[in-house]
């Protein structure tokens, strides 16, 4: 190939060239390629009815990652964006459990007692007849003291008053307190099985209807567990309620207590309630309490689930207390479905709450006489704090004051 021959090609592929960066130029005094808010044609054109072209703004190139050991450390600013949206639940100190006990005693005091209000003011008349004890009859079964209790007080006040002659509203208010505690029965062991083991948690499992406050009630006696200075961990094996599990994991933050939970719903029960008891062994913790879902009394297969939780505890550490949470102001109700708990599992201690529901104090007494278990743990009241040891002379005490 010779000169001219190599100068007529480098001057074709010059006009080319040329060409190709005049036809780009025109195209970018327009609208550049990719950037169109309207759809656009082939040929870079809008389509029919795409509207106004607008502009956007050039894409901007990632800045260069910096150089390892270069970094700058994060400013306040940014450490609070970060945190920003984080909610955070601040610990507290739960009130002491012997403050609780006089609080508590002191509201029913003050509560419209209609049990011992009724009996104090039927004792007080001039003159205590038939009608007089028919009427504290009627009285004690409204408050759900059971037929059977109710029979034995009647007789007993009758014979005293009978044999004492007196009248006097001190001294039959002294006979009422005597049989009043002999029927709530002192002698009871009322005491928590919450002490750890040489190897091992003490294992307490909390049971109930929807409704009654079950789950309010495991974060109250965490919080009572952990005046006490006691290590708790909580199992959330409802988990079929709703935020059951959250609502469970809030009350233990509240008081630095951890929550084992599965983040499935409808996640097998047993399976969380093993893992919690697993987590208590593993971090030697004092107590482990595990929740479960509530059980309607007739819902066979429910309740043949919850023996299934105590089982497979059970494979790992024996249930130490087995707590049955009941509404006070439920009266019989709340009764018959004590009955079918005890039937499945074997209840070692009952929890009232809402017993200043004032005219249902009795429900004390049939509860445990029916299932010779007694009550433990007594709520008077809504606050994180409303819940303490139950005591048999101090409950009368304040039922008569």
């Amino acid at each position: 190939m010779n000169d001219v021959t190599l100068i007529i090609l480098y001057a074709v592929i010059a006009i080319a060239v040329i060409g190709s960066v005049a036809v780009l130029l025109l195209r970018g005094r327009r609208t550049p390629p990719g950037t169109y808010t309207t759809s656009r044609d082939a040929n870079d054109q809008p389509l029919a009815g795409g509207g106004t072209d607008t502009l956007e703004a050039p894409p901007q190139e990632a800045p260069a990652p910096p150089v390892p050991g270069t970094e700058l450390p994060p400013t306040d600013t940014e450490v609070a964006e970060d945190l920003t949206g984080i909610e955070t639940v601040p610990v507290e100190t739960p009130a002491p459990v012997e403050g609780r006990l006089a609080r508590l005693r002191a509201r029913l005091v003050k509560s419209n007692n209609a049990l011992g209000k009724g009996l104090l003011a039927l004792l007080s008349r001039d003159k205590i007849d038939e009608d007089v004890w028919d009427e504290i009859e009627e009285t004690l079964l409204l408050a759900d003291l059971g037929p059977e209790p109710t029979t034995e007080l009647v007789d007993a006040l009758r014979d005293r008053v009978k044999i004492a002659g007196s009248q006097d509203p001190a001294e039959v208010k002294a006979m009422l307190r005597e049989e009043l505690i002999k029927l709530v029965d002192p002698q009871m062991d009322r005491s928590l099985a919450v002490d750890r083991h040489a190897d091992r948690p003490a294992i307490v499992l909390v049971v109930g209807v929807n409704g009654v406050g079950k789950t309010t009630t495991v974060g109250k006696l965490a919080r009572v567990l952990v005046a006490e200075d006691k290590d708790v961990l909580l199992g959330a094996a409802d988990t079929f309620r709703a935020a059951a599990a959250e609502q469970l994991a809030t009350w233990g933050q509240r008081v630095g207590v951890p929550t084992v939970k599965s983040d499935v719903d409808g996640a097998d029960p047993a399976s969380v309630a093993f893992e919690a008891v697993k987590a208590g062994i593993d971090q030697e913790v004092d107590v482990v309490m595990v929740d479960t879902a509530g059980r309607l009394q007739n819902k066979v297969g429910l309740m043949d689930e919850l023996g299934k939780v105590k089982r497979v505890i059970e494979k790992q550490a024996t249930v130490d207390e087995v707590l049955l949470v009941l509404d006070a102001t439920t009266g019989q109700n709340g009764l018959n479905q004590a009955k079918v708990f005890s039937e499945v599992v074997d209840i070692t201690g009952i929890v009232l709450t809402k017993l200043d529901g004032t005219a249902k104090g009795g429900i004390v007494v049939a509860i445990q006489r029916s299932l010779g278990v007694p009550v433990k743990l007594v709520g008077l009241g809504e606050g994180a704090d409303d819940l303490a040891p139950f005591d048999a002379e101090g409950f009368v005490d304040a039922l008569l004051n």
